[in-house]
């Protein structure tokens, strides 16, 4: 089924709506620039309802892997992002205190419009590691000792017997 660019939020919750889509990664621009390439895509489901509570939520499934850089080794690995995220949907800022534990808020346009990529490229954008290692990199466990002048030199005393000796 094609994803439509905007979606009714209101309409979508009352009508009890579910999406499914896959989008290429090229097609993620803010994404773009965090990734090795943009070879792949991404799976992502989208349910709209109301909880036991009445609180209107949209639940974003997310499965894919991203092309990365080791920041180790410097070679591209895929870095697999698979997110379940339950966005409670509010009209304004108060309305945030009121979501259960485990919603995350969701500020919709007065229009009530959504665009359904936007919500995928930023849980993309926010899964994405600070600093990006492969798991098949070998860790870096040297330990570099310094040499004794180096340590005479670095210790903030040294200057103080040299003075003494004086």
């Amino acid at each position: 089924m094609q994803v439509p660019e905007t979606l009714d939020a209101w309409r979508m919750v009352a009508a009890r709506r579910q999406l499914e889509g896959c989008v290429p990664l090229s097609a993620l621009a803010r994404l773009e620039g965090s990734l090795a390439d943009t070879e792949g895509e991404c799976r992502f489901a989208l349910e709209f309802g109301r909880d036991a509570l009445q609180v209107p939520f949209v639940e974003l499934v997310i499965e894919t892997g991203l092309p990365l850089v080791c920041q180790r080794s410097l070679e591209r690995f895929v870095f697999p992002v698979k997110t379940v995220q339950r966005l409670g949907l509010i009209r304004d800022e108060a309305e945030e205190a009121a979501l259960p534990p485990g919603y995350e808020p969701l500020l919709v346009p007065e229009d009530g419009l959504l665009r359904p990529l936007e919500l995928v490229e930023d849980e993309l954008v926010l899964a994405l590691p600070v600093v990006p290692v492969s798991p098949d990199s070998e860790p870096v466990d040297r330990t570099w000792s310094a040499s004794e002048e180096e340590q005479k030199a670095a210790s903030p005393f040294a200057a103080l017997a040299a003075l003494k000796k004086q």
